[in-house]
């Protein structure tokens, strides 16, 4: 395994526990006030569990205005595909900690106006760092729309992140306070 790999791996454990520790129930509902979620049709986002940053809000209400939600599903190759949900809990299934939809797979992703990303960590750079396993990654790489990762007030750095090649980066982040763009020109830079 190489250096960057390891460095990752490390940092992953320490932010997972640094998560728990720090854990509060909020709401990041206020990104829904963003003019790119207003304006947009389809929304992918997903469910969040254990210690993530909670979407029930979101997904609730994004439904509530008739806008279209997404939730991914993972296939065997560890890709994404998105599915989507009207708010039933009986179309959903588990997968290990993850609830994924039941239905068919959107055949189109770049009717996708905003996608709700979770993310560990994002740097200032829109750098973000997920769970491992890449496959939003996979998924980010395919689609143009706006991307916004929510994360608790102290998981945004200012130091970059270890980054790869197939990392794919965020027009922003949310925490439980603020929205924060990556956009040079955007008021709210960090």
């Amino acid at each position: 395994m190489d250096s960057m790999r390891v460095e990752k791996r490390l940092l992953r454990a320490d932010l997972r526990q640094s998560r728990v520790d720090n854990f509060m129930a909020e709401s990041w509902i206020h990104i829904l006030q963003a003019p790119e979620v207003q304006a947009a049709r389809i929304v992918a986002s997903y469910i969040s569990y254990g210690f993530e940053p909670q979407t029930v809000d979101i997904n609730s209400s994004l439904i509530a205005s008739g806008k279209t939600v997404l939730l991914p599903r993972i296939l065997p190759n560890k890709d994404l595909e998105w599915v989507k949900w009207e708010g039933s809990l009986t179309h959903l299934k588990k997968n290990g900690n993850v609830l994924e939809p039941i239905g068919d797979a959107l055949s189109d992703e770049t009717t996708i106006d905003v996608v709700i990303v979770p993310a560990l960590v994002v740097d200032r750079q829109g750098n973000r760092m997920g769970q491992g396993g890449g496959s939003y990654d996979r998924a980010l790489a395919r689609i143009s729309a706006w991307k916004v990762a929510l994360v608790g007030a102290h998981e945004v750095r200012s130091s970059t992140l270890p980054t790869e090649t197939h990392d794919e980066k965020v027009d922003a982040a949310a925490t439980p306070g603020l929205l924060l763009r990556f956009n040079p020109d955007a008021p709210d830079r960090l």
